[in-house]
């Protein structure tokens, strides 16, 4: 992945909705009450995509982290390509 095409955390995907750089918000099958607070619905409020990933531990081990319960996607293509695999899933 290339600098600035995701933001991994609920804390930094909150920050990179509420400056509306978000094209797609990944929250790991298992997100607390609380993710879903912060993150999910304010992506929902600004119509960003939503998809529901695998649990925080292997979301985070996909890109290289601990667990994880929310990606931000800024890269549209990316974004194009994540949504273009979870369909075939």
């Amino acid at each position: 992945m290339r600098a600035g095409t995701v933001v991994v955390g609920t804390s930094g995907a909150r920050e990179a909705l509420q400056r509306g750089r978000v094209t797609l918000v990944v929250l790991a099958g298992d997100y607390a009450r609380r993710t879903d607070e912060k993150v999910g619905r304010l992506a929902r409020a600004r119509r960003v995509p939503v998809l529901m990933g695998p649990p925080a531990s292997e979301l985070g081990r996909r890109i290289g982290r601990t667990a994880v319960q929310a990606v931000a996607v800024q890269d549209p293509r990316l974004a194009a390509g994540i949504r273009a695999l979870k369909n075939v899933e």
